[in-house]
C-alpha cells in the first residue's frame, strides 16, 4: 500500500496545492531545525565582507577611517581649547569694563539721591547737569 506522501505527490497536479509537506511551501516556512546555529555578530558580518575585496582596497578603507578618527579626534580637541580661550579671554579683558561701567552708574544713582534728600524731590530731577558746573540763573527782562 502506497503512503500518503507518495499518493499526494502521483495527485498533485502543482496548482494550488498548499500541502505543508511540499518542497515549495518548506522554502517559505520558517526553519525551526536551524535555532542549532549561533547567530553572526556583526563584527563578524563585516570581517567576513572585507574577506571579497583585494588587499589595496582593505589598507585604504583602514587608512581612510584611522584618518577620519584621527581628524575628528584633534578637531574636537582644537575646538575645546578655542573655546576656553575665546571665553576666558573675554572674561578677562571685558569684566573690568563692565564693573566700572556698574560703578559709574552706581556713583550717578548716588549723586542723584543725594541731591533729592539736600535740596527736594523737584530740584534734584530738574537740575541735573551733566558738566557738574552750577546753572547759570535765568535772565530776566
Amino acid at each position: 500500500m502506497a503512503s500518503v506522501e507518495e499518493l499526494d505527490h502521483q495527485v498533485d497536479s502543482g496548482m494550488g496545492s498548499s500541502d505543508a509537506r511540499s518542497p515549495e511551501v518548506k522554502s517559505l516556512l520558517p526553519d525551526d531545525e536551524d535555532d542549532d546555529e549561533e547567530d553572526e555578530s556583526l563584527t563578524e558580518r563585516l570581517l567576513g565582507l572585507t574577506e571579497m575585496f583585494p588587499e589595496p582596497v582593505r589598507n585604504f578603507g583602514y587608512n581612510v577611517g584611522t584618518c577620519l578618527y584621527t581628524c575628528i579626534k584633534g578637531l574636537y580637541a582644537y575646538s575645546c581649547s578655542a573655546t576656553w580661550l575665546v571665553f576666558s579671554s573675554s572674561t578677562i579683558l571685558f569684566a573690568p569694563i563692565i564693573f566700572e561701567m556698574e560703578r559709574a552708574q552706581m556713583e550717578d544713582l548716588q549723586r542723584t539721591q543725594q541731591k533729592q534728600v539736600l535740596l527736594g524731590p523737584n530740584t534734584a530731577l530738574s537740575g541735573v547737569n551733566t558738566t557738574g558746573l552750577p546753572m547759570a540763573p535765568p535772565v530776566q527782562r
